[in-house]
């Protein structure tokens, strides 16, 4: 370790190393298989940046992040150290500057993005190369349960055991979940040197809003910041336009940045941000930035991060420098069904869907916290911690009332709705609004129908959302959001337990301009359940969605959710051909399971209309397959004859005989003749 001190002093300029900085390093020069989980600006660049000058031969540094990838070659070679970068954001001559370099043996760090492994000439470069250690930054990239899985994050095993080098794996966020994901696609399922250095950033304050005029509330936090440098986080690159428009016009310096502008562009903001000091860059929580900026002062999400992870990354971005730093978050209902809708369009499996939506509840838990913020985030994380006194809810302690009847009402609606329903209509059984809905399931006759008022719709969706943060109950992605009961919640419907809830989350406020959904709240995570569907066979067949269904048919399917592919047929646009191309694939997405196996036959008189005059003649046929008395020798007819029948409807025996025998018509032609009058 002398050596690696003396080049800490010389290169990096520090003269100590930060708490928990030195034993990694010391295991990664060593050559020992490495994860080390480390705090966002705790120093995991060092710790391999570090022991690739101290160890022989060329370190591969394997990142996600092109921006970052280019910050540390830059700082690197600023210290005089042989680095370098192999990237889509490289030009022509700095990409044949690193062939060259590396052909002469010259560079201690490659950096190259995960996607390069799939390039076949990638492995036979890094033998040549001499390649003796592999660092992989963001390493919880790996996880497919992760919020940011990169599919070729699973080639470093690969590459791993190719090149038979030790590997040094760093992330700052990974929960006990991912990390054991982690040891078994990087390590092989062997147990690395494991480091966990806690994932306090006790100078960061935390801070979350419901979402009340957000633009506003963006503005005001902006405008008490200005000249200090920061990011605001938005969901879509519209509003991250659209926003840093509106910051200039208040007179910020401010910047949009996402995945859409072009690369020059891009390379652009990422300069300005680093040089400028009172630069606002407004970005897509959904692209990282990567940029190495240790003065950032505050970090705002106009948006709902995706996880708590996805959290605490980005809000880490801020305050590197270890001085005072700052956060915002911003939430409400219309984030909620955005994110919901996001994880149950996806084409993940049920497992997945089920766990991202658990992560969600843990973020709602967060933003909802009654006590210390980071007390509930570190605690996420595994780690205990006294309350902080640099939160929002250390700062002023919200105002609490025992929510245990409110709690209890919602929990009986959820049990009475059969466990059903999401919160939208749940709230109108509560409340008391004899919805059609409600009224199409006889929800008005339910002893729970209007126990709620004294409550508004807003206030129980604050209730609900405080119940889904205690994780009291929780969304069936199996039924489109439909709110099921957690065993946690069992005492309190018993009259065992107690809950308290925050009131100020409760408060009515302001009303503005709400624009028209296109279906209720409660039907909204099946049209988009549905929308995911047409898409995927847009795209295979190459169309537009519409030729697929149109909106108006999809709104109809959410609204009235026909259970058989005869109620699929009366749906408007579900003509003879589409049903039997799309029906099954449709209703299965109604169902939340695959829709009953039918004869083709049948499945044709559904079109027409006599699908449920089939049903009848086929329980009429099973019927009497021995006669009347049951004893007589069995026989029958197709279900190629049974449609015929439908088809033709014979009023007499000869007409029937004709169609499927003397015999046959004089054991079934008068029972089905009788029910073919009836219709």
């Amino acid at each position: 370790m002398d050596t690696a001190q003396a080049l800490l002093s010389s290169v990096f300029g520090f003269d100590a190393f930060r708490p928990g900085q030195a034993e990694i390093v010391g295991a990664v020069v060593d050559g020992r298989d490495t994860l080390a989980i480390m705090p966002t600006g705790g120093g995991k660049s060092l710790c391999y940046q570090l022991p690739a000058l101290v160890r022989d031969g060329l370190t591969v540094v394997i990142s996600p992040l092109i921006a970052l990838m280019r910050d540390q070659v830059q700082g690197l070679q600023a210290a005089g150290v042989a680095a370098g970068a192999l990237t889509s954001g490289n030009t022509d001559e700095e990409t044949d500057a690193v062939f060259a370099a590396l052909s002469r043996g010259e560079l201690k760090l490659l950096y190259m993005a995960p996607e390069r492994l799939a390039s076949g000439g990638t492995l036979p470069l890094l033998r040549r190369s001499g390649v003796t250690l592999i660092a992989v930054d963001e390493a919880h990239c790996v996880s497919q349960w992760g919020h940011d899985f990169r599919p070729d994050y699973l080639r470093i095993g690969e590459l791993k055991r190719a090149l038979g080098v030790p590997l040094a794996a760093f992330t700052a966020t990974a929960d006990e979940e991912t990390r054991a994901e982690i040891v078994t696609r990087l390590f092989d399922g062997r147990q690395p040197d494991t480091f966990l250095r806690g994932f306090d950033r006790p100078n960061i304050h935390l801070a979350f809003a419901v979402k009340d005029s957000p633009r506003r509330q963006i503005l005001d936090f902006t405008r008490a910041r200005k000249g200090q440098s920061g990011i605001v986080y938005c969901g879509t690159r519209a509003k991250t336009e659209s926003l840093a428009r509106a910051l200039t016009e208040a007179g910020h310096l401010a910047l949009a940045y996402h995945g859409g502008m072009e690369p020059d562009l891009r390379r652009d903001v990422e300069r300005r941000f680093q040089q400028e000091d009172e630069l606002i860059v407004v970005a897509t929580v959904a692209f990282g930035m990567g940029i190495d900026k240790p003065d950032i002062r505050w970090v705002a999400h106009a948006d709902l991060p995706k996880s708590v992870e996805g959290y605490y990354q980005e809000i880490g971005r801020a305050g590197r420098d270890g001085a005072p730093a700052e956060t915002l978050t911003l939430f409400g209902p219309d984030d909620i069904r955005f994110r919901r809708s996001q994880i149950d369009e996806s084409p993940a499996p049920p497992e997945r869907r089920a766990a991202d939506h658990a992560r969600l509840n843990a973020l709602l838990g967060l933003a909802e916290a009654q006590h210390c913020r980071r007390q509930t985030l570190l605690a996420y994380f595994g780690e205990a911690a006294e309350p902080c006194g640099n939160c929002d809810l250390c700062d002023t302690p919200p105002a609490l009332f025992d929510g245990t009847t409110a709690v209890r009402k919602a929990l009986s609606a959820v049990l009475r709705c059969d466990e059903g329903f999401g919160a939208g209509h749940l709230i109108d059984v509560l409340t008391g609004k004899a919805t059609d809905k409600v009224r199409q399931w006889t929800h008005d006759r339910l002893s729970v129908f209007g126990v709620g008022r004294e409550y508004d719709k807003r206030q129980w969706n604050a209730i609900f959302r405080q119940m889904m943060g205690a994780d009291l109950v929780r969304p069936n992605p199996e039924r489109h959001g439909a709110l099921y009961m957690t065993e946690a919640a069992i005492p309190i419907l018993k009259g065992e337990g107690t809950v308290t809830l925050r009131k100020d989350t409760l408060a009515v406020a302001r009303k503005g301009p709400v624009a028209k959904a296109l279906v209720s709240e409660e039907d909204a995570p099946l049209l988009s359940a549905l929308k995911a569907k047409r898409r995927a066979f847009a795209e295979e067949a190459r169309v537009p969605a519409y030729v697929v269904f149109a909106d108006r048919t999809l709104i109809e399917m959410a609204e009235k959710r026909p259970a058989t592919l005869d109620e699929m047929a009366r749906i408007g646009g579900v003509g003879a051909k589409k049903l039997e191309r799309y029906g099954e694939a449709f209703l299965s997405v109604i169902l939340g399971a695959p829709a009953p196996e039918m004869h083709p036959a049948r499945r044709k008189l559904s079109a027409s209309g006599g699908g449920d005059l089939f049903d009848r003649l086929q329980d009429v046929h099973s019927r009497l397959t021995r006669g009347e008395c049951g004893t007589l020798k069995p026989m029958s007819l197709t279900a190629s004859q049974i449609t015929k029948i439908v088809r033709q409807r014979p009023r007499d025996l000869d007409g029937f005989a004709r169609l499927v025998g003397e015999r046959q018509a004089e054991r079934f032609g008068p029972a089905m003749i009788e029910v073919l009058g009836s219709v």
